[in-house]
């Protein structure tokens, strides 16, 4: 980054059902696209960001980061840029803050912390439709909780990692894995990790819900993680009951709120 330039982190919420997914593809509507053409037209050149990460189609966020330079003194009042940003937006992405980091802040791989949410309900509700998945009855519970503490024995998932990503690792450190009841028909799945892989959440969900429907008992996770075979994990569940939900990053380098 040039040495008069300033780094800032902005923070965005997004409803990501019109969207395929946040970052920038060819020829698809993307979250990335619509925030970097906002950032051209208020200051008035291309803009890069940089995202901490990266959601799949459909999948919503209520918390993401995302890092670009501006020339040292462009932004002199982040409360009317951050207005006007807004404004530019469409309704289903809101900015929720602008603050200036250091130069060397890195959004995605300073990130030290991600989290997760994974929604599911019984029966037909037309207020949860597309920010839920639907089910005809709630599984077991305390079945999938038993499963999921296995995750956190483990680093290495490449069983829930989609196929041909490029990545050097498949190694993850899961610090939380809990389902919890959100009302008599409502049920959310946590998850915290260093990182994730492409489509992890969903499978990892997928292979729950097949051992809380008591296709499988709780032991068949580590039978699952162990054999470092997609094809023995669980099928995807809905992009639309998944939420990015938090991003932590170390205090002494981003200063959140």
């Amino acid at each position: 980054m040039n040495e008069k330039s300033q780094r800032y982190f902005i923070e965005i919420a997004y409803d990501g059902t019109r969207y395929h997914g946040w970052q920038i593809q060819e020829n698809a509507v993307t979250v990335q696209q619509k925030l970097n053409g906002v950032l051209r037209t208020l200051l008035k050149r291309d803009i890069e960001t940089i995202g901490c990460g990266r959601t799949d189609t459909g999948v919503h966020a209520r918390c993401l980061y995302a890092h670009f330079d501006s020339p040292a003194g462009e932004i002199d009042d982040l409360n009317r840029i951050l207005h006007s940003i807004n404004a530019l937006l469409p309704p289903d992405i809101a900015a929720k803050s602008l603050f200036p980091v250091a130069s060397d802040v890195h959004a995605r791989f300073d990130a030290i912390s991600r989290s997760y949410e994974y929604h599911v309900h019984a029966g037909k509700d037309p207020f949860l439709s597309g920010y839920s998945w639907q089910l005809r009855e709630l599984p077991d519970m305390e079945r999938m909780n038993e499963a999921a503490a296995v995750l956190l024995e483990y680093e290495d998932f490449s069983c829930f990692s989609k196929a041909h990503t490029q990545v050097f690792t498949n190694n993850c450190l899961v610090s939380r894995a809990k389902w919890e009841p959100l009302g008599e028909q409502r049920m959310v799945f946590y998850i915290s990790a260093n990182r994730f892989l492409r489509n992890m959440v969903r499978a990892i969900v997928g292979t729950l819900m097949d051992i809380g429907n008591g296709k499988y008992l709780p032991s068949h996770m580590r039978t699952v993680i162990e054999s470092k075979n997609r094809g023995v994990a669980g099928a995807s569940v809905p992009a639309c009951g998944l939420y990015l939900s938090e991003v932590e990053y170390p205090k002494e380098k981003v200063h959140i709120g």
